[in-house]
């Protein structure tokens, strides 16, 4: 069977003739007569059997007659990822280059203006992921009144992806009389029931039996510890004869880890992942299809609907969390009838997933071993790579002291109340500080450098003095030796007055005395009649305080009396008018 008995036109025949392909895959020749008659279609393939060609082309043949109109497309295709949705465009592009039919991309991570320019002049397909769709439609660009073919392409993907409630958004908003194509790699229980709110009698066209591999993949399990994945994939890549292979990873910190330790190591890998930019992610990934690159380390973004000709390896870092993704990884190689080999590193935590991969695809993965890395080994770390960092849990503690550590304490000084004193049953260690300072011993002033209270008038100044050197330079000289004489001690100023021949307090002056005012006295001179009378140079304070104080005079710089608590020296005058009496 070739193309020619499929029913297609002469301009499509032609452009698949150029793109080089002769006879139809299974899914082709089935799927190809029936979306011709306008019936709709409920696809089941494995992945890289030409599911895309299987919609593509029939749509050209059915959009040939018609017209343009602003803003209203007649065909919508919607793709899980901005990539698919890009070799969707791009297989467009091949298969229609004879056909007068105009198409736009409506993908995140590029500029509204250009897409608003294709859509006010009118397009024939629009294809598009479900979020920048729904941003154009809530702008009023875009009228979906007028599409009358809706295809949805790798619908588990979308279902994985969360898509589901905006693809049965975009769904309403659709006109009843359609015709709509559903294509996925699996299709379990949950995808039936979605196929039902789309699909009116579809015709449903299974090519192999449900979430099958490739027979043309080579598939192997690579038991490892986790400390050995990356010396192993490394390993791995310098046995194997890898022409351009791709490294999925599970997380996209990992991916970016991953690429840089093996740039590190002297290969030419570059990452591939959401959080990039949509330009650089486009760069990326046409250097690997021109084989500028020969790896990419690559989230699950690249593991729907990516066709890289030639693609020899696919490498799991990560056993992937669903078993579905793993069909979609492996099948990135083996296609188009060539051959291609599958590697995933697993651990012991793996088992469950594993299984759950095997249950899925019916049959056993054979296992590989590396020589080297068994798991029984040990998990030495790479050479000339960190360590990684250990997990939280109760052997953390053990290991870097964490809540164990006031328990080691504990050992070492005994329980809590219990008595440290030396020959008790709670006896610690001496330590030298403990050596200087015995916990028998009574303290004393001069011991931790107290300075004594300073006394009224002492009698001999030199006295005072010498004792409060005494003082000060054994406490200098004990923490000196407690810290195990690390400097030389200070030795003392020969020009510092001891602290008891300071001037007493009443002899300073105060702050009011230090400024320039000419109207201003000093305190001493501010004398009252009983002050004046008995000569007395300062006048005490509590007599002052004990003088009645005059509210009505104001308060002067000099009044050296207690604070009135209130409204202070001063009442304002409005408080001293009367109260004039309310008229009854």
């Amino acid at each position: 069977m070739d193309f020619a008995s499929l029913g297609l036109s002469e301009p499509v025949l032609k452009a698949v003739a150029d793109a080089g392909y002769v006879q139809p895959t299974p899914i082709q020749a089935q799927a190809i007569p029936i979306v011709l008659t306008g019936r709709d279609v409920l696809g089941t393939a494995q992945t890289g059997t030409g599911k895309t060609a299987g919609f593509t082309l029939p749509l050209i043949d059915i959009l040939a007659g018609g017209r343009v109109r602003a803003r209203m497309p007649r065909a919508l295709i919607l793709e899980p990822t901005r990539e698919l949705a890009d070799q969707v465009a791009n297989s467009f592009a091949v298969y229609g280059k004879y056909a007068n039919l105009s198409m736009a991309l409506l993908i995140g991570g590029v500029n509204y203006t250009e897409q608003e320019k294709l859509l006010d002049r009118g397009v024939d397909v629009l294809i598009a992921t479900p979020g920048r769709l729904l941003d154009h439609f809530e702008r009023g660009r875009v009228m979906l009144t007028g599409v009358q073919v809706f295809v949805i392409d790798e619908a588990d993907r979308m279902l994985d992806m969360g898509f589901m409630p905006d693809v049965e958004r975009i769904g309403k908003l659709l006109p009843p009389l359609r015709q709509t194509l559903f294509f996925s790699a699996t299709m379990p229980p949950e995808m039936r029931k979605l196929a039902d709110k789309f699909l009116q009698n579809p015709k449903e066209i299974a090519v192999a039996r449900q979430s099958t591999t490739a027979e043309t993949v080579t598939q192997h399990l690579v038991p490892v510890t986790q400390r050995q994945k990356r010396e192993a994939l490394r390993s791995l890549l310098r046995s194997e004869e890898v022409k351009n292979a791709i490294i999925f990873c599970n997380r996209k910190r990992d991916v970016d880890i991953l690429a840089k330790s093996l740039i590190r190591h002297g290969f030419d890998a570059q990452p591939l992942h959401g959080d990039m930019d949509q330009s650089a992610r486009t760069a990326t990934l046409e250097k690997f299809k021109r084989n500028e690159i020969s790896l990419l380390v690559a989230s699950d973004v690249a593991a729907r609907g990516l066709d890289v000709q030639g693609l020899t390896h696919v490498f799991n870092f990560d056993v992937p969390t669903h078993p579905e993704d793993y069909v979609h990884r492996i099948g990135r190689t083996g296609r188009a009838g060539m051959e291609g080999r599958a590697f995933t590193l697993v651990t012991d935590d793996d088992a469950k997933l594993v299984r759950a991969i095997t249950s899925l695809i019916n049959r056993e993965i054979p296992v590989q071993e590396l020589q080297g890395f068994e798991p029984g080994e040990g998990d030495a770390a790479e050479d000339g790579e960190k360590p990684k960092r250990e997990g939280r849990g109760r052997d953390r503690d053990d290991r870097r002291g964490g809540r164990n550590r006031s328990n080691r304490r504990n050992e070492r000084s005994g329980p809590r109340g219990a008595d440290i004193r030396p020959g008790g049953p709670g006896e610690a260690s001496t330590t030298p500080i403990e050596q200087n300072f015995p916990l028998d011993a009574p303290l004393a002033a001069d011991t931790l450098d107290i300075p004594a209270p300073a006394q009224a008038e002492p009698e001999d100044a030199g006295q005072g003095q010498t004792s409060s050197e005494t003082g000060t330079e054994s406490g200098r000289e004990t923490r000196q030796q407690g810290r195990g004489n690390r400097r030389e001690p200070r030795k003392p100023r020969s020009d510092a007055k001891p602290r008891s021949e300071a001037k007493p307090r009443s002899e300073t002056k105060s702050r009011s005395d230090t400024k320039s005012r000419s109207d201003a006295k000093p305190r001493s001179d501010a004398k009252s009649g009983a002050d004046a009378k008995s000569g007395t140079n300062e006048r005490p304070r509590a007599e002052e305080w004990s003088k009645p104080r005059d509210n009505n005079r104001e308060r002067g710089r000099d009044d050296l009396g207690p604070p009135v608590v209130g409204m202070g020296d001063h009442m304002p005058d409005f408080l001293k008018r009367p109260v004039r009496k309310a008229r009854i």
